[in-house]
């Protein structure tokens, strides 16, 4: 049983397959027969009609979600986003690069929430962020000199050589 890794559960057919359970139960259907037909095993039978005797049907409901619940809300990733957009300068770096600290530290200004930098990709991945290196490139750079120079002198230089009248009868010899 239980949950391929990588894959979504989906809370709601479980929640039909307890409830599948919970009436074969009403039925009077043996907890291992009913373990068998919804295709898991008799211990969790088990915890579901324990669960229907103490809350009733209320107690099969599922939980609706896994994991632990997110720290930051919907309204305050979307702050998050937003200041992510004005850029670093705007919050007083010097230079237009987002690092994990520079992000954690933004979240933690705009949202009063603390997070390790280690865990902040997870967040920008969430915000369709990905992580990306700056090109090394000097300030002094002028990129029409550069186009000008491949476009005329690089053709130029990459001229093939000229052929040669007659070849080399031998092998090693270099006219």
């Amino acid at each position: 049983m239980g949950n391929p890794a990588g894959m979504r559960r989906d809370f709601k057919a479980l929640e039909r397959r307890r409830r599948r359970a919970a009436a074969l139960l009403a039925q009077g259907v043996h907890q291992s027969e009913v373990a068998r037909r919804v295709g898991v095993s008799p211990e969790s039978v088990r915890r579901w009609r324990l669960a229907l005797e103490a809350e009733g049907a209320r107690g099969l409901r599922g939980a609706g979600r896994a994991g632990r619940k997110p720290r930051l809300s919907p309204a305050q990733l979307r702050t998050v986003a937003r200041e992510l957009k004005r850029g670093p300068q705007a919050l007083g770096y010097e230079t237009a690069l987002w690092t994990a600290e520079r992000v954690a530290d933004l979240i933690e200004r705009a949202c009063g929430v603390r997070y390790h930098a280690g865990h902040v990709w997870k967040i920008l991945r969430d915000l369709g962020w990905s992580c990306q290196r700056p090109a090394a490139r000097a300030l002094e750079r002028n990129e029409v000199a550069i186009r000008q120079w491949q476009r005329v002198t690089w053709p130029a230089l990459k001229t093939k050589p000229v052929p040669r009248a007659k070849p080399s009868s031998s092998s090693t010899r270099v006219d």
